[in-house]
């Protein structure tokens, strides 16, 4: 996965040598180093144990790509108001499940096994599922 992943997804989106192309895309938008930093750290999480085809990576990038545009912009230091989180929330939702769509059965478990444990370290539970 991370010679697959390594060429750098979403600027970041998501991640440190297991990361693909699309990462770096964000780069010299507006973005700053954190936030891309971050997308690649989150892609490097969902893509944990996934080793993508060429013709995958080609479609997650296109998807990665297609939802970049649709996302609302953040002002750093600013909070964003609560209907871009919601549009945002709203995004990622479907972003995640066109990237599911691109990947085999077998994938698809790892990448919901993935998923589940983002969704617990943002609410405390450290990525452990739960008892």
């Amino acid at each position: 996965m991370r010679k697959t992943i390594g060429i750098a997804l979403v600027g970041a989106a998501l991640l440190g040598g297991a990361v693909t192309a699309s990462a770096q895309q964000g780069q010299g938008q507006g973005q700053g180093p954190g936030r891309q930093g971050g997308q690649a750290r989150m892609m490097e999480m969902m893509f944990k144990g996934i080793e993508l085809s060429a013709d995958q990576k080609t479609k997650v990038d296109s998807v990665m790509a297609a939802y970049r545009t649709q996302m609302p912009q953040m002002t750093p230091g600013t909070p964003p108001s609560e209907e871009d989180r919601a549009k945002r929330r709203e995004l990622q939702t479907k972003q995640q499940a066109d990237v599911r769509a691109v990947l085999t059965a077998e994938q698809q478990k790892t990448f919901d096994t993935n998923m589940t444990e983002m969704r617990n370290m943002g609410r405390g539970g450290g990525g452990r599922p739960p008892a």
